[in-house]
Parts: C-alpha cells; sequence; structure tokens
C-alpha cells in the first residue's frame, strides 16, 4: 500500500508541476494578467469570459482589443491559443463563453450568433462605452472567431456596420477575422460591413459541401470573392481569382481584405501553427503594431503539452487514491477477493467470441447516426435551441440515446453467450463478480461519490489559483456550475446504463485463462471504441476519396466523436482497475460515469433557461 501512496502524490504533483507549467505559458511568464469575468447582457442574460491584459496595456499607453468567440460546442479556453499569442504582442484579448455554452447564460434568441454574435456584440458594446477599460483604444477593437464564432465575427461587422452608418461615425468594430465559415459572406451581409476582414477556411473543411462550388479551395469561391470584392472601389476592377496571403485595400478605410487558405481539417483548423501566424499578422497589421515577435514566434502549444500532462495524471489519480479510500473502515468492506478468470475460448466458442465483438462494433457503428436523429425527435425543444429544462444538451441527448441502445445490446450479447455457450463450457456467475447486497452497493456509491468530489475539487483549486483546467486542444475538463449538478442527476441514470454494461463486458467476458493483463484491457478497449472509431473512418475515408463526407446533415455529430472516441477507449482500463481492487463490477462504471459525464456536461451547449 505504501508503493500505491508514493504513486498517489507523484501524480498529484505531475498535475500541479504540470498545471504550474500551462499557467506560466498562458500568462507568458507573468507579461500577461488573466483573469475571469462576468458581464451582464441583455434580456438577463449573461457572459463570461476570460480576460487578457498585457502588463504594457496602460492607461497611458492604451492597447487595441480583440474579442475571441469559440464555435459550436466550444469554451472560451479552447481558443485560449489565439488570446496567448495576441496578449503577447500587446493587444488586450476577451475569450467568451459562447451563449448557451461553457458559464454563459442560455439567450432568449435562437439564433445567438447571428442576432448578438454569441454574446460577442454585448462585449464590444461595453468596451466601446466603459471608462472601466481605460487601458483599451476604444478606436481599434477587433473580433475573430472560428466556425459558428466566425459566423458570429461577420454579422458583428456587419451589425456595427449598420449602426455606423446611422450614427454617421466609424464602426465599433474597426477589425475582424473570420476562421472557418464562409456560409454568411454574401452580398446582404458584406454591403454593410464597415471594417476591415480577415478570412481563412480550412482546405479540407468537412463543412465545405454546403459551400456555393462545394468546394474548400478559396481562390475562385464566391464567397471569398465577394469578400474582396466588397471591399473595392466602384472603380476598381473586379478581382476573379483571390490571390491568398494578399492584403487588398486600405486600412484606414476599414475595407482591407485578405483571404487564407490552410491545408487541415476543420475542427483542428485553430490548432497549428500556420492558422495563428495569419491571424496574428492579421491584427497586428490592421492595428499598426510592430511587436518585435515573428508571426510563428508561438508558445501556445507549450500550454497545451501541459495541459495534456495534467488531463492524463488527473485521470490516472483516481486509480491509487481510490485504493487509499478502500483502506478507511467504512469502505474496506467493499474489498473482495477478484474471480476466477473465465476458461479460454476454443474452436465454436472462440468463433462466437470474436462474432460478437464484431456484430457489437458494426451496431454500435450503425446506429449511433440514426439515434442522432432520434434524439431530435424525442427532445425537440432542445435540437431547435429553445430553452428548457427537459435534457437541455442537443448533443447529449444524441451521445445518451446511442449509449442506452448499446448498453442495452451488450447485455442481450452477454446473456445469449452465457445461455447457449458459456454455462455448457465452465462458465459460472461468481466469475462475474456481479454479486452484491442493497447496503454494499449504496457503499460502493458513497465512494464513488467521494472520488468524484475530490477529481474536481482538485481541478477547482487549480483553477482557482492558477486559472487552468485541464484540456488538450478542443477536448477538456471544466470547472462547472452548481447548476449542472441538476444535469448530472438526469443524464447518469441512462447513461450508466451503457457504463454498466462495459464494465461487465470487460470483466466478465473478456478476462480468460492464459491472456496478458495488458493484452484483455487493450482488447477490452479496442471493442468499447472500435463501433465509433468506424464512424470516423467511413466519414474521412469517403471524405478523402470523394471530396464530400460520408454524413452531411450529421457532421457535427460526427466531430463530436474526436472528443468522445479516446473517452470510449480508456473507459474498460479504469473499469479494469476497480474491478481489481473490489472484485466487484460496480465501483468502476460508477466513479467513470459521474466524472466522464460532466466533463461531457461541461463541453457542449445547453439550452437551460438561465
Amino acid at each position: 500500500m505504501a508503493a500505491n501512496n508514493k504513486l498517489l502524490w507523484v501524480l498529484l504533483l505531475i498535475v500541479l508541476f504540470a498545471s504550474t507549467a500551462a499557467s506560466l505559458v498562458q500568462s507568458a511568464g507573468g507579461r500577461v494578467q488573466v483573469h475571469d469575468i462576468k458581464i451582464p447582457t441583455q434580456n438577463g442574460q449573461w457572459l463570461v469570459a476570460d480576460l487578457f491584459k498585457p502588463r504594457s496595456a496602460t492607461r497611458e499607453n492604451p492597447a487595441p482589443l480583440v474579442v475571441i468567440v469559440p464555435g459550436f460546442q466550444r469554451s472560451k479556453e479552447s481558443l485560449s491559443n489565439i488570446a496567448i499569442e495576441l496578449a503577447r504582442r500587446g493587444i488586450v484579448a476577451i475569450t467568451i463563453d459562447p451563449y448557451a455554452q461553457g458559464g454563459s447564460s442560455s439567450s432568449m434568441s435562437r439564433m445567438a450568433a447571428t442576432t448578438e454574435g454569441y454574446g460577442m456584440f454585448a462585449v464590444v458594446d461595453y468596451a466601446a462605452s466603459t471608462a472601466n477599460l481605460n487601458y483599451i483604444d476604444k478606436s481599434r477593437i477587433g473580433a475573430t472567431g472560428h466556425s459558428a464564432g466566425g459566423n458570429a465575427a461577420i454579422r458583428g461587422a456587419n451589425f456595427f456596420g449598420k449602426e455606423a452608418q446611422r450614427s454617421g461615425k466609424r464602426s465599433k468594430l474597426h477589425s475582424v477575422f473570420v476562421s472557418g465559415y464562409v456560409l454568411t459572406l454574401t452580398d446582404e451581409v458584406l454591403r454593410d460591413v464597415r471594417s476591415n476582414v480577415g478570412m481563412s477556411y480550412a482546405y479540407y473543411d468537412e463543412g465545405a459541401y454546403r459551400n456555393e462550388l462545394k468546394s474548400a479551395d478559396m481562390r475562385r469561391a464566391p464567397e471569398a470573392l465577394r469578400l474582396v470584392n466588397s471591399g473595392r472601389d466602384a472603380l476598381e476592377p473586379r478581382v476573379n481569382e483571390v490571390a491568398l496571403g494578399k492584403y487588398y485595400g486600405n486600412i484606414e478605410r476599414n475595407n482591407l481584405r485578405v483571404v487564407h487558405n490552410e491545408r487541415i481539417l476543420h475542427p483542428f483548423q485553430p490548432y497549428i501553427v500556420e492558422a495563428t501566424a495569419n491571424q496574428v499578422e492579421y491584427f497586428e497589421k490592421v492595428f499598426a503594431l510592430d511587436s518585435g515577435l515573428a508571426s510563428r514566434d508561438q508558445i501556445w502549444y507549450w500550454k497545451e503539452l501541459f495541459s495534456l500532462i495534467a488531463l492524463i495524471a488527473a485521470f490516472v489519480v483516481l486509480v491509487p487514491m481510490g485504493r487509499l479510500l478502500l483502506q478507511v473502515p467504512v469502505f474496506a468492506a467493499l474489498v473482495h477477493p477478484v474471480p476466477a478468470v473465465l476458461p479460454r475460448p476454443q474452436g465454436r466458442g472462440r468463433a462466437l467470441f470474436w462474432g460478437l465483438f464484431a456484430v457489437a462494433a458494426l451496431i454500435a457503428c450503425f446506429s449511433y447516426i440514426p439515434m442522432s436523429e432520434l434524439s431530435q425527435a424525442l427532445f425537440v425543444a432542445a435540437s431547435t435551441r429553445q430553452q428548457t429544462w427537459f435534457f437541455p444538451q442537443r448533443m447529449n441527448n444524441a451521445v445518451m440515446m446511442w449509449a442506452v441502445l448499446n448498453g442495452l445490446v451488450g447485455y442481450l450479447m452477454f446473456w445469449l453467450a452465457y445461455r447457449f455457450h458459456g454455462r455448457q463450457h465452465g462458465v459460472v456467475p461468481a466469475m462475474w463478480g456481479a454479486k452484491i447486497g442493497r447496503s454494499e452497493l449504496l457503499r460502493t456509491f458513497w465512494l464513488a461519490l467521494t472520488l468524484f468530489v475530490f477529481y474536481f475539487l482538485l481541478l477547482f483549486t487549480i483553477y482557482y489559483v492558477l486559472h487552468v483546467d485541464y484540456r488538450f486542444l478542443f477536448m477538456g475538463v471544466r470547472i462547472f456550475r452548481p447548476v449542472e449538478l441538476l444535469l448530472l442527476i438526469m443524464y447518469v441514470p441512462f447513461f450508466f446504463i451503457f457504463f454498466l454494461s462495459n464494465s461487465l463486458r470487460a470483466n466478465a467476458a473478456m478476462r480468460t485463462e492464459g491472456q496478458a493483463e495488458w493484452k484483455s484491457m487493450l482488447l477490452a478497449g479496442i471493442g468499447n471504441s472500435l463501433g465509433l472509431f468506424l464512424i470516423v473512418v467511413v466519414q474521412y475515408v469517403t471524405f478523402m476519396l470523394t471530396g464530400t463526407v460520408y454524413w452531411t446533415d450529421g457532421w457535427l455529430y460526427v466531430n463530436l466523436l474526436f472528443a468522445v472516441v479516446p473517452m470510449m477507449f480508456v473507459l474498460p482500463y479504469f473499469n479494469r482497475y476497480f474491478f481489481r481492487m473490489t472484485g466487484r463490477i460496480y465501483l468502476g462504471p460508477m466513479v467513470t460515469c459521474l466524472v466522464f459525464i460532466m466533463i461531457l456536461l461541461t463541453n457542449t451547449v445547453c439550452y437551460l433557461p438561465l
């Protein structure tokens, strides 16, 4: 046990060290102050945001401001890389949690990105009018965003452009940068823009099938041509082919235009050096800044690395912490001998095992999109962006429906395998570790709840002290609002059907004689994630061969799997470790269901009436 306690302390130190390092990168070694802020907006709504203030920005030396808007299913931390690089160069940055995402309230508007810029309009209005931000140059306010956040940026240029025409003054938005979104680069939107506009679009963007030419090549794309030509004077010749990276127009007249076309997929576009450099160059140019730093002199990826280390260590620390708690008298009674392993399947049994393995993966694969579509029919309010207390998370509803179906399928396959083969070949229920009394089950739940509290208490402490969480790119473990505990109570019972089914499968069907433990866990991890991984494979192999993704209407649900598949892969590992601690299948799924589902709840759009 002393070795386990040593491992616990080592992992806690790794979490602390990695989080401290991530915080130092985020603050550029202390040269940038990072604070969270909360801004009241219209209709009783509010925005939560992070303020990146360079120490060089003062009342005597006011700096430009850029408001950063993440896209659908993203929080303020997901674009902190842009904020870090802008702040290093003397630009104040505010990264917002879009309405209905992260810590911000929902919006009364069902088209918040279009009509409110996900809340960005309110931030720009506040920054332009308040005396509090006296370290900001109010004549140099910009905005940028990716995906739906890019839509918010161009809609902001349109909104404040109309306001400028009515008032006869310059637009409050000096410049905007639109990343990963071209659908609203229309004449109707662009004709009222009175801001400089930069744009970048991934050359391999999965959503390009919606573009006018069904292509992501921006050189001759009507959307890019309209953008560039919207800044041309009437007497200037129209541009018929965009020169990528070339600046058109004039900064002082607020009609500067530039188009970039990075060769990357849509969800990964914000997280490459080239795309970040393009935004840095753009804002330094339009704000007439010379920071002395090359655009590719970037440090944000070190924060991603350190945050990834903290993310992994914080997950792993649950295991030795669980072992430590099982030494406490109130929980010690939960420890039982590990049941005997199952006989190694031979002949027909081996064929049955692999047949069920393949069938389960195929059902998981082919049921995901139909369950996503069914969730839209069952949870109409959330699917149509209406505020509701009834399962208010549109994307999680789809994953939940898939989990319930596949969990039930898992139980059915387990029973069929035992009924028609296992019990005739030496398998007995005592090998499953499923027998448990009511009192022990309740005590197991209290232990799982204690581990859940420990996990997030550590996260809250780190966030409070260092203002960082655990994340890698768009996969993150965030702090949560108290109201999200109510959502946890709402969603966990349905997800637990799948989590318990997985523990039963990993521990009562995949532990066989003569098989190394690492092979057994690897097989369980592959089995649990293979079906969803196949969806990603089908989507992108089709995209590679045809230029159009296989699932078009459901492509956002497929993109969600980039974060879900890793969770599905590691889930059996935790279930196995907790099984080995207790000799029962219940502690693992209870712990992982509480922790993983809270992670999902805090990283998805939520239409609560708050």
